[in-house]
């Protein structure tokens, strides 16, 4: 009998999408679960989030300005964005994610100004800068309409369930890659989502200066803060997204071990024999349970809250390399089990030149908000710190 041997050659794919994409779902997760976060507060008007929801605000806007700046960069040609609208395609996930892009942006922004501008009529009055943009800013001397702020941030709410959506599913759909397509990946974007934007404000309630009237022992400055209230709810809702993200990761690896979902299996199969995916996976086991654990200390323990912005620069980590191994790790498992090939990051503009720009531009819009926007005083709640008027044209913020 004749033995023929048949060689199968497979072709090895190189990397498609780089960190300018993880920048993108990452900082656009952090926008609309920040939107969430500053929604009971600033549109329903729960007084006991309030704090929160002027975090949140500062979180959602700045995020939101700063992702479609990195997706557009992932295009390569950025100027080709029309494509989407001028050949739009209602079966692209992709292409319906740039409908309500724009839309979650826009209203996001909106919102905040309707809250902001109230507080920014008090430097309509200043000279310089500062009193021009507030002039220009708020349109003229009048409240904004409760009924109108409720109106917007219902519809920002809207587009950024959408968002999840769109962002989730533009991955999951694809089943060229068992790691990829399954119906947990945007149940877990969401969820690690909100576990960043919670450690995005942690970081926000301790460098902003909400934190500094727990210092403040002068009889002449009694100011109450709400800064210790703040971070047990933050801290709170890190728990719970914490075990939302534990429990979605377990339901997947026990639907692969236990062969109910043929992609989740292919997709364990397709990484079980690789010591790097080991590792990796141990790590983020590890970066889990510390930040679980340390959360969990911190809450039974309020004597060390203070150190509750360690923990969310680490639930920050954790939506980051998240996203990271999703989008950049999974790329290098070459499709039909044809091995692994090799991601070294680059130095350049799409790569951590890319990724330090990204973080400038952040902070930058931040840094605009902090010196234009009396942001502290929104929602009917003084600032945590002593305020003074500016003079001069010149804010202070304590």
């Amino acid at each position: 009998m004749n033995m023929e041997s048949i060689e199968i050659i497979a072709p090895r794919y190189g990397i498609a999408w780089y960190p300018r994409a993880v920048e993108y779902f990452f900082l656009v997760a952090l926008a609309y679960t920040s939107l969430w976060l500053a929604l009971p507060g600033a549109v329903f008007g729960v007084n006991r989030w309030k704090p929160i929801a002027r975090l949140a605000l500062v979180g959602a806007v700045t995020t939101a300005i700063a992702a479609p700046v990195s997706l557009l960069a992932d295009l390569h040609q950025p100027l080709r964005f029309w494509h989407f609208y001028a050949h739009f395609t209602p079966w692209s996930w992709m292409s319906i994610g740039s409908l309500i892009l724009p839309v979650f942006v826009v209203l996001t922004i909106g919102l905040a100004w309707l809250v902001w501008r109230e507080p920014m009529q008090d430097w309509r009055g200043e000279r310089g800068i500062v009193g021009w943009v507030a002039r220009v800013a708020t349109l003229g001397h009048w409240d904004s309409p409760r009924w109108l702020i409720v109106l917007t941030g219902l519809g920002a709410f809207a587009a950024s369930l959408g968002m999840a959506l769109y962002t989730g599913y533009e991955i999951a759909v694809l089943k060229g890659r068992p790691l990829w397509h399954t119906d947990f990946l945007p149940v877990m974007f969401v969820a690690t989502g909100l576990i960043g934007s919670v450690g995005m404000l942690l970081v926000l309630d301790r460098f902003s200066g909400m934190r500094a009237a727990e210092l403040a022992t002068a009889p002449q400055t009694p100011v109450v803060s709400p800064s210790r209230a703040v971070s047990r709810q933050l801290l709170g809702v890190l728990l719970v997204a914490c075990i939302l993200a534990g429990i979605t990761a377990a339901l997947w690896f026990a639907v692969g071990l236990t062969q109910a979902d043929p992609s989740v299996a292919a997709a364990l199969d397709s990484v079980k024999g690789n010591p790097d995916w080991r590792a990796m996976t141990f790590r983020a086991v590890a970066t889990g349970g510390v930040l679980f654990l340390g959360v969990l200390a911190l809450l039974m323990r309020p004597g060390i809250r203070g150190l509750g912005w360690v923990f969310g620069l680490l639930a920050l980590h954790t939506a980051w390399m998240f996203r990271w191994a999703v989008l950049m790790n999974v790329q290098t498992v070459q499709r039909q089990t044809a091995g692994f090939s090799e991601y070294q990051l680059g130095m350049g503009s799409m790569g951590l030149l890319g990724i330090i720009g990204a973080f400038a531009l952040w902070l930058t819009v931040l840094m605009l908000i902090e010196i234009f926007v009396p942001w502290r005083a929104a929602l009917d709640g003084p600032s945590t710190v002593p305020v003074s008027k500016p003079s001069d044209g010149v804010p202070s913020h304590g």
